[in-house]
Parts: structure tokens; C-alpha cells; sequence
């Protein structure tokens, strides 16, 4: 028998396909019924129970047909050519029993088996029509029943494999679409992981290098003490700014999440002047042509800078830092440049920051490379983002 095509199309069958068998075995043995029940012509033999009975045995083994379909077949057939010769019985108008097990054979067994029952089923019709009346009409009538029974098996099984195909592709999309959302989900994470990161190390660090500062300036000279606690207060006003709008993205309750656009290539120069005011010198250079960048490259081009000027303060110790950002026809190259200590505090391929910058280089179709600066000294971030893919045969 071929293995299980997968789920039947209708749940009775796949809940009990024994009651199935059962009702059509009651079925057919109703239909077998009518010539014993019916008025029969005048001259004909009475019937009798003996007739009835052996007819109902060659009706009962449907039962098992999905089991064993050939034996089945086999039985029906032995016990209607043991009918037809041994008593006297009204006749019926089609082989009902003989034609469903044959159904159930093309329905369910392998083709080697199919064939080998329907050469034999062809020898035991030939047979029997020579036995009844001999005619090519009853032995064609005969055949054609067997192969319209046998045709409906197979069209049956090709419906359930196609059944069972689309079920399963079906199930193979569906798990296909969760395990998509569930990387978009992770995506996500990491990406609102690193906005988070870069907004709050960055803002985190200045305001400490700030606050340690301060002291010190208030002793020697009050006005950068001033200058320096209105940096701290200008970068927590905008590291709160820019987590309240990141954080209203992720709430769908309470209204409208705010529609301020992200810092891009334009906010560099505060930036850069809010780093300057309690940290190193920094000279920013931009070559090319700046045309209008792509929103999401414009706001990793800032994040990278951003990120690489924490490192800065964090870590470096440097005096100076060179900024440098070109437009180029299809990518845009920048690179943060210091003269502090080097990458043995912060080591080129440690901390998030790092990951983080990579990680935004890679999105927009670029990379990163993060080491040491010219001539082995200080520490060097450059990182090269696509601003127009290439198109195909240019």
C-alpha cells in the first residue's frame, strides 16, 4: 500500500475512516438488496436465503478494503464466481462490491500491484462473460466498468496528493512567515539596541567628561565652567530628545509617535561642537559632490561619527581629531581619525560600538574598517556606505 498522502480532505474520514467503510459496505449491501426485495418476473426461480446470504458475504469484506485491497478484491471476486455457479439467485444489475474494491486498489497500491490486479481482473471478466452469456457486449460493459472504477481511484489519489502538496506548502509558508517575523523581530531589537547605545554612550560620555571638567574650571577659570555645565545640559536635552522620539515609535497606545525627522549629515557640525567644548580639537573636512543622501544612509552616516567621536572621549585621550567625509557618485566614505592612545585601551574589534558601526556600514550594502591611525599612531574608524546600487549591466 503507498504511505499516507498527509491529511484526507474531509475531517470524517480523518477522524474515522472505519465508519466510512462501514457505511459504504451498508450502502452497497442495500443496493445488492433491491433484486431480492423486488417482484420478479413470472417463470423465474424464487430466491432464497442461501442466494442472499452468500451475496451479503462477498459484500462484507469493504470493511477491510483500506487494510488489505487486494486480498479484498480477491475475496469479493472469488465469492461472486462461487454465486454465479453454485446457486440460482436474481442477478444484479452492476458488480457493486467487485467495483468498489477495485476502486480502492488503484486508489491505494503501489503500480507493480495494480497492474498484476488488473491483468488478473481482466482474465476473471473474460471468464465470467464466457460463463454467463459469451457476448463481446456484456465482456465490453464489464471492462468499461472496471476501468471507469479504476479511473476514479486514480483521479482520487492524484487529488489527494495535490491535497496533501498544497497543505504542505501551505505549512512550510506558514513557517517560513513566523520565522521571518520572528528574525524582523530581532532585527529590530538589535537595531533600536544600537540607537539606544549610540544616543546614550554618546550622550552619557560627554556628560561626564563635562562634569569631571567642571570642577576643575570653576577653580581656574569660571567661564569654561559655565561653558561646560551648558554642554551638559544642551546634550542631555538632546539625548532626551532623541529617545523620546525613538520611544514613541515603539508605543501604539498613547497616541501619535512624533514625527521629528532623525540628526543626519546636517546636525554634524553640532555635534562636533558639542565635543569640542570639554574634549578635543576636531577639524571636519567634506569633499565631493553632497548631494541629497538616502534618509536611513543619511542618519548612519551620523551615527557613525557619532559613535566614533564617543570612542574618542571615552577612551582615546586625544588632542586632536580629523573628521573627513566624501561624497562619491555611488557610496559615501567616512572616516574619524584621533591622536589619542590607540586601540590598546579599546582593542579595534571590541565594545558595541564598534559592532555598531560595522553592523551600519553592512546594512546600507558597505563596511567598516576600525585600527590603528596613520603610521600605527592613535585610532582610525573609516566606514564606506552605498548610496545608489550599481544597476545590472552598467
Amino acid at each position: 500500500m503507498i504511505p499516507p498522502l498527509g491529511r484526507p480532505v474531509r475531517p470524517l474520514r480523518a477522524a474515522r475512516p472505519r465508519l466510512v467503510d462501514v457505511g459504504l459496505t451498508v450502502l452497497v449491501q442495500l443496493a445488492v438488496t433491491m433484486p431480492f426485495v423486488l417482484p420478479r418476473e413470472p417463470g423465474l426461480p424464487p430466491v432464497t436465503w442461501a442466494s442472499y446470504a452468500v451475496t451479503t458475504l462477498g459484500v462484507v469484506p469493504l470493511v477491510w478494503r483500506r487494510r488489505r485491497p487486494v486480498l479484498v478484491l480477491a475475496a469479493i471476486l472469488l465469492i461472486g464466481g462461487v454465486y454465479r455457479v453454485a446457486m440460482d439467485g436474481p442477478g444484479q444489475p452492476l458488480p457493486y462490491a467487485g467495483l468498489m474494491a477495485f476502486y480502492t486498489v488503484a486508489l491505494q497500491c503501489p503500480g507493480r500491484v495494480r497492474a498484476a490486479v488488473a491483468a488478473g481482473s481482466v482474465a476473471v471478466v473474460a471468464a465470467s462473460a464466457g460463463l454467463r452469456t459469451g457476448t463481446a457486449r456484456e465482456l465490453s460493459f464489464t471492462l468499461f466498468c472496471a476501468g471507469a472504477a479504476y479511473a476514479l481511484g486514480r483521479l482520487q489519489y492524484t487529488r489527494q496528493a495535490y491535497t496533501a502538496a498544497v497543505e504542505d506548502r501551505a505549512a512550510q509558508l506558514e513557517r517560513a512567515n513566523r520565522i521571518e517575523a520572528e528574525q524582523a523581530v530581532a532585527r529590530e531589537r538589535a537595531r533600536i539596541a544600537r540607537e539606544m547605545h549610540d544616543i546614550l554612550s554618546h550622550a552619557v560620555s560627554l556628560m561626564i567628561v563635562q562634569a569631571e571638567a567642571g570642577p576643575v574650571a570653576v577653580r581656574r577659570a569660571p567661564e569654561r565652567a559655565e561653558a561646560a555645565f551648558e554642554a551638559i545640559s544642551e546634550t542631555g536635552r538632546e539625548a532626551m530628545a532623541q529617545l523620546r522620539t525613538m520611544l514613541g515609535l515603539l508605543r501604539e497606545t498613547d497616541g501619535p509617535a512624533p514625527r521629528e525627522p532623525q540628526p543626519g549629515v546636517a546636525a554634524l557640525p553640532a555635534l562636533l561642537d558639542r565635543v569640542r567644548r570639554g574634549g578635543p580639537e576636531i577639524v571636519f573636512e567634506e569633499t565631493g559632490e553632497a548631494g541629497g543622501l538616502p534618509a536611513a544612509v543619511d542618519t548612519a552616516v551620523y551615527r557613525i561619527v557619532q559613535e566614533a567621536l564617543t570612542n574618542v572621549v571615552k577612551h582615546a585621550r586625544a588632542e586632536r581629531v580629523q573628521v573627513r567625509l566624501h561624497h562619491g557618485a555611488r557610496e559615501v566614505a567616512v572616516t574619524v581619525t584621533d591622536d589619542g592612545r590607540g586601540p590598546a585601551v579599546g582593542g579595534a574589534g571590541g565594545g558595541h560600538g564598534l559592532i555598531g558601526i560595522r553592523e551600519r556600514a553592512a546594512a546600507h550594502g558597505g563596511a567598516a574598517v576600525c585600527g590603528p591611525g596613520p603610521d600605527g599612531a592613535g585610532f582610525s574608524v573609516r566606514a564606506v556606505l552605498v548610496t545608489s546600487p550599481l544597476e545590472v549591466g552598467s
